[in-house]
């Protein structure tokens, strides 16, 4: 049999339009997104009981919240590089399993060591998935729609939240053993095993390591589907032959190229001041509220009215990322989410508490749906998995430190210099990206106009 040695697997992709293939497997990647979000806040959901039964302290729950987000970087990091091992779609399930399984093993913890261990297990798994699923989609849909439906996951899987919450407000008051069922309820994403079987492995990461037979397998399924909805596909762009020079062996050892250190710098930037910036103020808003004098229950609705605009924001994401640069998107997202968390933290109004609070919900989410498109785009395929994975692990990581770091700001200068800080480091984020981030619709544009035959001939293609 003659080998396949090319299989030209993104010019074939980007030249689909979208079918039931793309909406079947953006609907899988929302499931898993939304028992992410669902299991993601279950500790801090519970946190109250727990700790009057088992006589916990403020200080438990402290480091129990700072190890899960170091359990987040290794599990981002460890997936990066599984993905580009075992692949993509097998990562995907593997890192759902894993968190739905340490989920369920919350329901029978016995102390809050036990509890702990098992929270970072999950919050291991919660990142894993959510890099994975990242790369997973950038490198299934077209370009020129990547963006939006990377958004529209986001928009189902955010749901995820505010349902978890109002099934925890239902059951955790029942007995004093039912908060045990908000961590049954998080363990239900290992029904996305019923979504694996109809997934299709990522052409370009089978070509990738060498397995063309492979890849040209799962694009002749996914082609023939296409033309069953859609007729004749047009003929795809043909690849650019790739520069000559020594090649990078995928794994860390691509730190020392250029080419992936780069992106791999200014993308940790972004996710460490998304990060800070993000948990920063959602985890201390209600507190310092607060403590400033608001009754708790206000504070607690005031919040709740505010998280109203996380959906929105994300469906906000999806109507602008493939029409607009998406770095520059992400530098308007994050100006106006610094302006409005400094303006929250000006006011005692209720209604501008809960309109400031609103935009910094939408736009926050806004950014997020658009960095998870923009993030890949920056690597080839040999480094998207590790490279998305230790940027977003870093930024993760970074909030191993943020409360002490926000507290300390509290208790030496006040209340509004929290929110100054917080706003600063929105700021330097979109200030970073705005001078170094590289842009990357316009390519992906005239990418669009070749494939279709009205564009110019030669432009490097993004994967």
């Amino acid at each position: 049999m003659q080998h396949i040695r090319t299989t030209n697997a993104a010019n074939r992709l980007d030249r689909l339009p979208i079918t039931k293939f793309h909406k079947r497997t953006v609907l899988a990647v929302a499931f898993a997104y939304f028992f992410e979000f669902a299991d993601i806040n279950t500790f801090a959901i519970t946190a109250p009981v727990v700790r009057e039964q088992w006589g916990a302290d403020v200080d438990h729950v402290a480091y129990v919240t700072s190890l899960s987000f170091v359990g987040m970087f290794i599990g981002a990091v460890v997936a990066g590089g599984l993905a580009d091992r075992l692949g993509r779609k097998r990562t995907l399930t593997l890192t759902t399993l894993w968190f739905t399984v340490w989920s369920f093993a919350c329901v029978f913890a016995w102390d809050i060591w036990s509890l702990g261990v098992f929270r970072v297990l999950t919050s291991a798994g919660l990142s894993a998935m959510t890099v994975v699923a990242v790369v997973y989609i950038s490198e299934l849909f077209p370009s020129a729609k990547r963006g939006k439906f990377q958004a529209y996951a986001i928009v189902i899987g955010i749901c995820g939240t505010p349902v978890t919450n109002l099934i925890a407000s239902a059951v955790v008051p029942m007995s004093d053993w039912s908060w045990r069922l908000v961590y049954l309820w998080g363990s239900l994403g290992a029904l996305f095993l019923f979504f694996v079987r109809r997934l299709e492995e990522s052409p370009q990461w089978l070509e990738s390591r060498g397995r063309h037979e492979e890849a040209e397998a799962v694009l002749t399924r996914i082609e023939a589907h296409v033309t069953a909805e859609h007729g004749p596909l047009p003929e795809p762009r043909q690849p650019k032959p790739k520069p000559k020079g020594p090649s990078v062996k995928p794994g860390l050892g691509m730190l020392k190229d250029k080419k992936f250190l780069y992106p791999t710098i200014l993308l940790s930037v972004l996710w460490i001041t998304q990060t800070i910036g993000f948990f920063g103020y959602s985890s201390w808003a209600p507190t310092l509220l607060a403590a400033e004098g608001v009754s708790v229950e206000d504070s607690i609705f005031y919040v709740a009215l505010t998280t109203v605009g996380a959906p929105l924001g994300s469906f906000l994401a999806a109507m602008v990322t493939d029409r607009f640069e998406r770095k520059w998107c992400l530098v308007v997202f994050g100006l106006v989410i610094a302006a409005s968390g400094l303006l929250y933290g000006l006011t005692f109004t209720p209604v501008l508490i809960v309109v400031f609070g609103f935009l910094v919900n939408l736009f926050e989410r806004g950014y997020t749906a658009l960095a998870y498109a923009y993030a890949p785009e920056l690597y080839g395929t040999e480094g998207r998995s590790l490279g998305t994975s230790i940027a977003y692990g870093l930024g993760r990581l970074s909030n191993a430190v943020g409360p002490l770091m926000i507290a300390g700001v509290y208790n030496g200068i006040g209340y509004q210099a929290v929110f100054m800080v917080i706003a600063g480091t929105w700021t330097l984020g979109a200030l970073v990206l705005a001078l170094f981030g590289p842009a990357t619709r316009r390519r992906q544009a005239a990418e669009a106009a070749e494939a279709a035959g009205t564009g110019p001939k030669a432009v490097t293609p993004t994967s």
